[in-house]
């Protein structure tokens, strides 16, 4: 029988291998020099310093705030701010920078944990040296409902229809970047790290 050749022994292995890699994981873009541009639905902007999604045109800093791009790395310590406080420096970034920066919603920020792998993370090539735990996020904690006062678990809690709308207005909702987890009864004086979001700039076409 004719043999095809390159096809035999560890040909044979090394065409398997190649398939399996393509078919493994998000795509992979990179430069000659092996630097990562893009890894599936998010690329790198031109600078390096932001993270865009590309389905929904979304743009996120690099680093956590508090934190700077060198160029290769997050430096300093992330902020630690209330609620409150993350509303306001999320205002006061649009206003300097003049575009729209807004604390993201929980979708968005769940949308940051790779949830292909084990265990999930933030993914450390597009934000290294994140912090991993709860952050906050904007998504409105309402909740009109009415109160069983012979529940034990409300009586034990302290819960009644006098106070469980003011307890949801002190409360807010905070994901976990290592595990994708939300929770809506984050206390808004929580201090916890924050990013933030905004519309995909606009780039140079120019190459």
């Amino acid at each position: 029988m004719e043999r095809t050749p390159g096809l035999t022994g560890w040909g044979l292995v090394g065409l398997w291998v190649a398939a399996c890699l393509v078919g493994a994981g998000p795509a992979v873009a990179a430069t000659a020099s092996g630097k990562v541009t893009a890894r599936g639905d998010w690329r790198l902007s031109d600078d390096g310093s932001l993270v865009i999604h590309t389905k929904t045109g979304s743009a996120w800093k690099r680093c956590a705030e508090g934190m700077n791009w060198t160029g290769k790395a997050c430096t300093g310590e992330p902020r630690l701010l209330s609620h409150a406080d993350a509303l306001a420096l999320a205002a006061a970034t649009a206003k300097a920078d003049g575009v729209r920066w807004r604390l993201p919603r929980v979708t968005e920020l769940q949308r940051l944990v790779k949830r292909g792998e084990s265990p999930h993370r933030l993914d450390p090539v597009l934000f290294p040296g994140g912090p991993r735990e709860w952050h906050w996020a904007s998504t409105a904690n309402v909740r009109q409902q009415s109160v069983n006062p012979y529940n034990y678990g409300n009586v034990m809690r302290g819960v009644n229809a006098h106070n469980v709308n003011q307890m949801a207005f002190l409360h807010g909702w905070a994901v976990n970047l290592s595990s994708g987890d939300a929770d809506s009864e984050t206390p808004k004086r929580n201090l916890l790290p924050v990013r933030l979001v905004r519309p995909q700039p606009r780039e140079s076409t120019d190459r």
